[in-house]
């Protein structure tokens, strides 16, 4: 595996970036909230109708983490679109990492809620047959989410440049518009998936 160290650096940046905006989000906060704090306020309480709707009650435990992932991709897919700056999630280290410590957490989760057993099982169910099929369904997931959200923000960088160079002005303005959404689209699609995920292995074996 390949490090690069533009990755990090703009894993930094990121990060970064969210804490600051975090900080600028808290401060001066009044109790009839205006401006910048109704907006903040109106995005969380869609995220925590969201994560419930998706993952039930107990799922509000982990709005912290649905939310900073949701940011930290948010974050990472308009980096590449600034002049001079590259997404992490253009690099297939960053979006496969992301996504299988997602699946880390899913099956933790899974074991901590159904028991050790149960978790077992359900490899072998509905036929021990099939756990070659189940092992392979497992595999897949930590890689498909990886490679879409991977290949989207990759491909539209390079589209950018490419646009760039052959027809300046006008197209390039229009597709990185494009990309604003993309951007958005892409880091809800992972969001919601890694939510349908952990909503999964919170039922328990009696559900």
């Amino acid at each position: 595996m390949i490090f690069h160290l533009d990755t990090l650096y703009m894993t930094w940046l990121t990060m970064a970036i969210i804490i600051v905006g975090a900080v600028i989000a808290r401060r001066g906060k009044e109790i009839v909230p205006r401006g910048w704090q109704n907006f903040v306020e109106m995005v969380i309480e869609e995220l925590l109708t969201q994560i419930e709707a998706t993952m039930g009650p107990k799922g509000k435990i982990f709005a912290p983490f649905i939310m900073t992932l949701f940011l930290f991709l948010l974050v990472s897919n308009w980096l590449g679109l600034v002049p001079g700056f590259t997404s992490p999630t253009n690099d297939i280290n960053t979006t496969l990492g992301l996504a299988l410590a997602v699946l880390v957490l899913v099956h933790g989760l899974s074991i901590h809620t159904k028991g050790i057993v149960p978790y077992i099982k359900h490899f072998f169910q509905p036929h021990v047959l099939f756990f070659p099929i189940t092992v392979v369904e497992e595999l897949a997931k930590p890689v498909t989410l990886s490679f879409r959200l991977f290949g989207n923000i990759l491909a539209g960088e390079i589209l950018i440049v490419i646009l760039g160079i052959l027809v300046p002005y006008v197209v390039p303005t229009l597709w990185l518009a494009f990309s604003v959404f993309v951007g958005i689209i892409q880091a809800l699609i992972f969001t919601m998936l890694s939510m349908s995920y952990l909503a999964g292995a919170l039922q328990d074996h009696h559900d």
